[in-house]
């Protein structure tokens, strides 16, 4: 049932996402954390999004600034490695505590938490109109590059952060699109390839199928947002996902799922 929802899931929003300011990894990991512990949609989530940004580099790469993508899209990838190895430690520690409600024992890990928190922090970013407003200097894309790939690495949740810096960086719209393509696509690969040295430990490989199915509706997705969306203002969209991210957070760091 899961390669079903997923599937038919990621077709609409690789394609609604194409030029928004959130990305596919935004959307889908919540829906991939309802099947699969944490640690383990993050991974599958990572896979998805990363085959899906190489579509994309196909489609808008060339337009890519170099010299941003120096200044941002190294720290990024060195930041990337740090979180991704955070979060493949995480995975080790002991429960924090157990408690009972409602007839349930519940267990709270320190990952869930971790990944609750960081959660609500991007929803919280979504819903309060002041953050979707920010925007910072250009000479704070080092900053920007490592806090995004930090982030990338150690929850998928890099798009909003990205979107802040780069919106300032003097990019036309296509240089912006191309250049946020190809920092993700890096990040992406950086943390694939920590998250591999746990791959068959985690359960990455006992979900191929559902990979496969999940980035080949994505890339269908992609390819019809690049031939019919110029561009993409989807409030109500951002809303939705923002209270999904909420209500997930919740449950994650109160040990329910």
């Amino acid at each position: 049932m899961e390669i079903v929802i997923i599937t038919v899931l990621a077709f609409p929003v690789a394609m609604l996402t194409f030029f928004s300011g959130f990305g596919l990894g935004t959307i889908m990991t919540p829906v991939f954390m309802v099947f699969f512990p944490p640690e383990l949609a993050i991974a599958l989530t990572g896979v998805v999004h990363f085959f899906n940004n190489l579509f994309k580099l196909v489609l808008v790469g060339r337009h890519a600034d170099w010299n941003v993508l120096w200044r941002f899209g190294v720290p990024a990838i060195l930041a990337a490695l740090l979180g991704s190895w955070v979060l493949v430690h995480l995975t080790d520690l002991p429960p924090l505590f157990h408690y009972s409600a409602f007839g349930h024992d519940f267990t709270v890990m320190p990952l869930k938490l971790i990944i609750a928190i960081l959660l609500i922090v991007f929803a919280l970013i979504d819903l309060i109109p002041h953050f979707g407003h920010l925007q910072f200097s250009r000479n704070k894309l080092p900053i920007g590059g490592a806090m995004s790939g930090f982030f990338g690495g150690l929850s998928g949740n890099q798009g909003a952060l990205r979107s802040a810096f780069l919106i300032k960086a003097g990019l036309s719209k296509e240089a912006f699109v191309g250049t946020a393509v190809v920092v993700s696509s890096f990040v992406d690969f950086t943390r694939l390839s920590v998250y591999a040295t746990r791959m068959e430990h985690s359960g990455l490989i006992d979900n191929v199928p559902l990979v496969l199915c999940a980035t080949l509706s994505g890339i269908a997705g992609a390819y019809v947002g690049n031939r019919l969306l110029k561009k993409v203002t989807i409030q109500l969209m951002r809303t939705l996902t923002a209270v999904m991210l909420l209500l997930l957070s919740l449950a994650l760091g109160s040990g329910l799922i």
